[in-house]
């Protein structure tokens, strides 16, 4: 095995087992009020579980451009900037949080304008809700940590923190729940406590392994113009291409949730195999962000290209090695999740294109991680903006003739062109990155 090889397996490999336990933490609250003797509890974490994905996930694009940049200097040992960079993400994620404490009323209602869960459901998610936004400062700043870390070649610290923060939640929530006799509550602050655990670790981190830093930080063009205007570039079009993403996500639950209860129990399980390939996938595209981004600061185009190829070769292995389990083991893999009859042997004419997912879909997350670590994020939202618009144009187009096997084509090849417009665009980011 090669040196980038091992870099490449040095960022990946920790980057997807914390991915792994992200889904963890609302697992185990579903998990503990699954007992508690009324299905309102579930519910409820269910609602109020929903509305935070949705939120932290829209504002995920500070850890990913808060990446692109880190590594970027990290690649021009430009520590002054790299001190300020973090400092800057960090204050921007905890500073957006506390908005969202202070506009916890209205974000609350609005969510429920959207959603309509039963009397007692809205009761127990509103104190779910308005305990759980608390958190919301520790998890933006951990987002500007976490991507400052891996930009610095470290995704150990990420993964560390992530373990730490499920077993935190795990037995909070429990003593919580089962020692003061807290129900909802109990959960709410569990999850609260492990937030700020995690925030907490990784600011106790940085001080162990990266206090030398502290040498080169400057408060002077901390916020300066165009420093700051570049911060919200970045951002704001990964914000822009998250928002597209949610789109698209949200609407292929919709959209199957229309056409019956089977075909949205169909389509969540299948949904499930892309989900664990993303984990996967994922990991490679963060090696990328932050190998990419080293490469491109240090000018080192010879070594930025073996590492593109590298990543194609790793993304394309996998995706041979998820597409051959899944129709080997496909059908066996559902039947873990559900014993209703019915579901598998609807799944089984929809197993097809969950099969294809794989190699359709590989090139966008690798240049997801290569662009990301080129701050070539404008390249991205047109990519995925285009894709969008494929995703609808196709649906529409052909759901009237081939119901939830348009949505399945649609989503394919919202995949698809991804890859394909990325790949188009690459030459010329990559020839920007370099100057030339």
């Amino acid at each position: 095995m090669n040196r980038i090889d091992k870099q490449i397996l040095g960022i990946a490999l920790p980057s997807i087992v914390s991915n792994i336990t992200v889904p963890l933490l609302g697992l185990v609250d579903v998990t503990i009020v699954g007992h508690l003797g009324s299905a309102a509890y579930i519910g409820a974490i269910a609602v109020g579980g929903m509305l935070f994905n949705i939120i932290y996930w829209i504002f995920g694009f500070l850890r990913m451009g808060t990446s692109g940049m880190t590594s970027q200097l990290y690649g021009r040992r430009d520590w002054q900037e790299v001190t300020r960079l973090l400092v800057r993400a960090v204050g921007i994620g905890v500073g957006v949080g506390v908005c969202f404490i202070i506009l916890q009323v209205p974000i609350r209602q609005m969510a429920f304008l959207l959603i309509h869960p039963t009397d007692e459901v809205r009761q127990l998610a509103t104190v779910y809700f308005h305990i759980c936004i608390w958190g919301a400062p520790a998890m933006l700043g951990l987002y500007g940590l976490t991507g400052w870390f891996i930009g610095m070649q470290n995704s150990r610290i990420p993964m560390g923190i992530a373990i730490t923060q499920n077993v935190v939640n795990i037995a909070a929530s429990l003593a919580l729940v089962y020692g003061c006799g807290l129900k909802v509550e109990g959960v709410a602050l569990g999850t609260l406590i492990a937030q700020y655990a995690g925030f907490l670790m990784g600011v106790e981190l940085w001080m162990r392994y990266y206090a030398k830093l502290k040498m080169h930080f400057r408060w002077s063009g901390l916020w300066e113009r165009s420093a700051m205007r570049r911060f919200f570039a970045v951002n704001r079009d990964i914000f822009l291409r998250t928002l597209c993403l949610v789109a698209v996500t949200l609407f292929f639950t919709s959209a199957g949730a229309e056409q019956g209860e089977v075909v949205l129990a169909v389509n969540t399980l299948l949904m499930q195999l892309f989900t664990l390939y993303s984990y996967i996938m994922d990991g490679f595209a963060y090696a990328g962000e932050a190998l990419s981004g080293k490469y491109i600061g240090a000018r080192n185009r010879p070594l930025f290209g073996q590492t593109v190829r590298r990543l194609f070769v790793w993304g394309g292995g996998m995706a041979l090695l998820f597409t051959f389990a899944y129709a080997t083991g496909g059908r066996a893999f559902l039947g873990l999740l559900t014993d209703e009859a019915e579901v598998i042997v609807a799944a089984g004419r929809y197993l097809g294109w969950a099969l294809a997912i794989p190699l359709v879909g590989m090139a966008a997350f690798i240049w997801d991680g290569i662009f990301i670590g080129a701050t070539a994020t404008r390249g991205m939202l047109q990519s995925m903006a285009v894709a969008t618009v494929s995703f609808f144009l196709l649906y529409y187009g052909l759901h009237t003739l081939w119901g939830n096997h348009a949505l399945w084509m649609a989503f394919l090849v919202y995949l698809l062109m991804r890859g394909l417009m990325q790949t188009g665009l690459s030459r010329n980011v990559i020839r920007k990155a370099f100057g030339g």
